[in-house]
């Protein structure tokens, strides 16, 4: 989403150090998307960056904010394009449909439009990047060993209608059994997408992520404060317990 958004990130390789920033001054006036440019993208990358484009409307969707259905229907939308479509993507990369819905998307999941009313800090992008702060991992792919669990971590009787809400609408889960059941299926077939349909690790073993560094890693991703913001706030002890549920 770099070619309409007013984020960045700078990695510090001396530090170990990788961090986000966002500067409206680096809102481009105009962007030109052609998805012919994104041919040359491998399968590796194109799963990790639909996962990265998955992310990005994840952490504002998970929301218990109200806000406008308009919103949360143009997310669902966004997210069962990624599920359609990068798998043909990976299948056909000079596939101009495929490509062009994801650079759409990609676009549209982080210049701000989905917002709304939400202004809850994001949770999975910072205990990322301290994954790959540390172990030069793509940030897909982190995010992609993250996502459902800490899905799996936050899930909770205050939070589950939205968890239902984005089972039902964006996986097809039968919505009339019971809440938690329906919320733990949606959290089940987004793993399954990204480990068996995208091919990618599910463990951090696989990965060579060791879990002598989870304490460090889970310090600096909650920040000087000690605790990260976001769709349900987490401590250190927290993040190292979902660190625990990648292993």
């Amino acid at each position: 989403g770099s070619e309409m958004d007013t984020a960045g990130v700078i990695s510090n390789l001396e530090t170990g150090d990788k961090i986000g920033r966002l500067a409206r001054p680096l809102l481009p006036q105009v962007s030109f998307l052609d998805p012919t440019l994104t041919y040359s993208v491998n399968q590796y990358q194109t799963a990790c960056g639909s996962v990265d484009i998955f992310s990005h409307i994840a952490e504002t969707y998970f929301n218990m904010e109200p806000d406008l259905y308009m919103l949360d229907c143009f997310m669902e939308g966004m997210m069962k394009t990624v599920l359609k479509f990068a798998p043909v993507a990976m299948r056909e990369p000079d596939n101009y449909e495929a490509r062009a819905n994801l650079m759409w998307t990609s676009s549209w999941a982080i210049n701000g439009f989905v917002l709304g009313s939400h202004r809850k800090a994001w949770s999975c992008h910072p205990i990322e990047h301290e994954l790959s702060a540390k172990y030069d991992i793509t940030h897909g792919l982190g995010l992609a060993l993250l996502t459902p669990r800490w899905m799996e971590y936050c899930l909770d009787e205050s939070n589950v209608s939205k968890y239902v809400q984005f089972a039902v609408n964006v996986f097809g889960v039968d919505g009339s059994q019971e809440p938690m059941k329906v919320a733990r299926e949606g959290i089940r077939l987004l793993a399954e997408f990204f480990f068996d349909t995208l091919g990618l690790p599910r463990t951090f073993t696989e990965v060579g992520i060791k879990r002598e560094d989870f304490p460090m890693m889970a310090r600096k991703a909650c920040g000087a404060g000690g605790v990260l913001r976001g769709f349900k706030d987490l401590t250190p002890a927290d993040v190292e317990k979902i660190f625990e549920m990648c292993e």
